[in-house]
């Protein structure tokens, strides 16, 4: 077992005065502490918000992604429907200044 150095030697015990400073302190540690996690708790309310709002945007974008290639899909077929016929030959075509 471990000894404290305390416990090993015979310290006395605390006066009222030093134990009022320790209460003190105690409070101002529990304060700060106290603060601390209220900031943290705030900060994590603002953080939800934010993986919520980002998490909505990232759903948006999916939906919208997948209409804009559905749209790319069906130009694509069109483009492929186009007979390559109907396209002017170069050679058929007159030059401008004629």
């Amino acid at each position: 077992m471990t000894e404290f150095p305390a416990e090993s030697q015979n310290v006395p015990i605390e006066s009222e005065s030093t134990a009022d400073k320790n209460t003190l302190s105690s409070d101002k540690g529990y304060a700060a502490l106290e603060q601390r996690v209220i900031d943290l708790e705030s900060q994590l309310a603002f953080q939800e918000d934010t993986i919520s709002e980002l998490n909505r945007l990232v759903a948006k974008q999916s939906d919208e992604l997948q209409r804009i290639q559905k749209h790319i899909m069906i130009m694509a077929e069109r483009v492929q429907q186009i007979p390559e016929s109907s396209a002017p030959s170069s050679a058929d075509e007159r030059p401008p200044h004629y």
